[in-house]
């Protein structure tokens, strides 16, 4: 099936030569400081390339963040830093909040970044895989696992990099736990989805079915309380997807747990269950309305057009009028005035990020090269003359609408 999924801008960057005049005292060092720019650049350029695969990206990311650990990490794996980490100035736009950089002068704030926009990218080449006409069951494969190592990478950088800044993380942008958090959960729904239309496809049990879709829906309704407390201006978009995701699985939870209730003669409550999954899918469909005329960053689409949104409705529809005919033929049970409580617990299906870990120091930073950058050569600034800002552009993404849909099931 295809599936939709909300993405942010990817975050920008100033342009960053590594040309350290003077500091850089051999060709080794000259050699690493030239590694680091044409790395750097690959990997920028890497994250709009259409053909860029997993692959790609990993020897990417790894040249570049190998390199770049010689201006955090010290050679002897102690717990000092290394004596570059503070020579170079870095900037970088948020994902919500428009091309007004942040700039740090520490090698820690660009590791963090950049590897916040690898996580990004992981996302996008999901959701590229995902909105395929004929995804193959390897696609499928690959869309749930590139969402775990998107999750992975979000949970590294908040549990062990982001802590370690000087200077404070401002609020309300890409490195403050809230958000960091709501993308570590919007990929674990994400995943969640591909394994639930795995699961209806495969025909498993509709109990399963209805847990797995339940825990969905509440990994979205806790993505989006994450962003209740920031500035509506940057997240209503993200929260509108969030929280017409959320109804969208509720409505898949009591549709399917319909189904199970009907399987143990509980005809009446079936019905019921069907009438509040018919609730939540018409909450949904209002909020795909919404999301629709909501401007803010992100992607727009018309999700309401979209076949994995209009078979759910069908289905309840359909379960809905089989169950009605069953009552009035077989059962003639009462129907409760209240909604039978969810309470699903799936054994299997869950997703938990993959645990990620930046690579070993490059090859190059042998003692000799270190030594060879001369900090005490470092030009001194003069204040009389103010340096000229260097510009962030924006990222030009490719504009990903997604395709056509037979109406074909992940495989």
């Amino acid at each position: 099936m295809t599936h939709w999924f909300h993405r942010n801008p990817l975050k920008a960057t100033a342009p960053v030569s590594f040309n350290y005049y003077g500091v850089a005292t051999t060709p080794a060092a000259t050699k690493i400081c030239n590694d680091l720019r044409l790395s750097r650049s690959r990997l920028l350029e890497l994250f709009t390339d259409l053909s860029c695969n997993p692959d790609m990206m990993k020897n990417a990311t790894d040249s570049y963040f190998s390199l770049l650990k010689g201006f955090i990490v010290s050679l002897d794996d102690s717990s000092q830093d290394s004596k570059l980490r503070y020579i170079q100035n870095f900037k970088w736009t948020d994902t919500l909040q428009g091309q007004v950089p942040s700039a740090q002068q520490d090698a820690v704030f660009e590791l963090i970044s950049m590897g916040f926009n690898v996580a990004l990218w992981y996302t996008k080449y999901a959701s590229r895989l995902a909105g395929k006409e004929d995804i193959t069951e390897d696609e499928a494969k690959d869309v749930h696992r590139s969402m775990k190592i998107a999750a992975g990478i979000f949970k590294h950088l908040k549990e062990s990099h982001i802590p370690k800044l000087i200077t404070p993380v401002e609020k309300g942008r890409d490195l403050e736990a809230r958000l960091i958090d709501s993308y570590v959960i919007q990929c674990q729904a994400e995943a969640q989805e591909v394994t639930i239309a795995r699961a209806i496809e495969l025909k498993h049990n509709p109990g399963l079915i209805a847990a797995l879709a339940y825990e969905t829906a509440n990994f979205y309704q806790r993505a989006d309380q994450m962003l209740s407390s920031l500035d509506p201006a940057y997240t209503t978009k993200w929260r509108k997807y969030l929280q017409l995701k959320s109804c969208f699985y509720m409505a898949y939870a009591y549709c399917y747990h319909g189904q199970t209730l009907l399987a143990g003669d509980k005809c009446g409550e079936a019905i019921r269950s069907l009438q509040e999954s018919e609730k939540f899918f018409a909450k949904a469909e209002a909020l795909c309305k919404e999301y629709g005329e909501t401007k803010g960053p992100g992607t727009t689409a018309k999700p309401s057009g979209h076949l994995f949104f209009r078979k759910l409705g069908t289905l309840v529809k359909n379960t809905l009028e089989k169950c009605q005919r069953e009552n009035g033929f077989i059962y003639f049970q009462k129907i409760p005035p209240e909604a039978p409580q969810l309470e699903l617990k799936a054994n299997y299906g869950l997703v938990e990020p993959i645990a990620f870990e930046f690579p070993a120091l490059h090859a190059h930073w042998t003692s000799e090269a270190l030594s060879a950058f001369d900090l005490t050569k470092r030009p001194k600034e003069d204040s009389a003359k103010p340096k000229p800002e260097e510009e962030v552009k924006p990222v030009k993404e490719p504009d990903i609408k997604p395709q056509k849909d037979t109406g074909c099931q992940i495989s």
